[in-house]
Order: C-alpha cells, then sequence, then structure tokens
C-alpha cells in the first residue's frame, strides 16, 4: 500500500481503538465487568501501535534512524507490544474460546 493509504488506516484504526476504548469504559462505570473481550484490544492495540510507528519511519525516510529519533525508539517498544501481557497467539485462542465458543484444538 502506498504510504497515504496506511497514514489512511491508521487514522480508521486509532478512530476505532478509540471508540472501543469509550465502550470499556462506559462498561466499567455501569459496573460490568470487561472479561476476555479485553483480549480482542490488547491484539488490535499491538498490532495497531507496530503499524503507526512503521507508518512513521516510511514517513521519515532516513533521518528514522538516527540513534536519538524517539519514533525508532517508539518503533522497537512497539515490536514488544505483541508479545507483552500475553502473546498475540495466546490472546487470538482466548477470543476464540471464551469469546466466539470455538472448540480447543
Amino acid at each position: 500500500p502506498t504510504v497515504r493509504d496506511a497514514v489512511v488506516r491508521a487514522c480508521i484504526d486509532a478512530e476505532a481503538y478509540r471508540w472501543q476504548t469509550f465502550l470499556t469504559v462506559t462498561r466499567l462505570t455501569d459496573g460490568d465487568a470487561v472479561g476476555s473481550e479485553s483480549s480482542m484490544t490488547k491484539v488490535f492495540w499491538s498490532e495497531l501501535d507496530v503499524r503507526i510507528h512503521e507508518t512513521a519511519l516510511r514517513i521519515l525516510g532516513p533521518i528514522a534512524e538516527v540513534d536519538d529519533n524517539p519514533w525508532i525508539k517508539g518503533y522497537q517498544f512497539a515490536l514488544s507490544g505483541p508479545i507483552y501481557a500475553g502473546t498475540n497467539e495466546i490472546q487470538r485462542n482466548v477470543i476464540a474460546e471464551r469469546v466466539l465458543g470455538l472448540p480447543r484444538r
């Protein structure tokens, strides 16, 4: 995809994440528990974070590789997102079993 497409996708995904956050806060405020659905938020956010940083690095070009560039440091940290708080593979299993009700493999 072009850089413009990547920026548009990032904007759309960030807005979707924003609304998901509003939903979660509303549910918590209403006294509801947020259970296994939180796995969907974790997977979505960690992958969005990596894509946003990759897009920023594409826009910045070679200047992005300067050691003190905050975007390269952010990208390096974003790469850990799909791993910490439970790997995305594990989170997808939680989503499949507990949210979608699919059988275990």
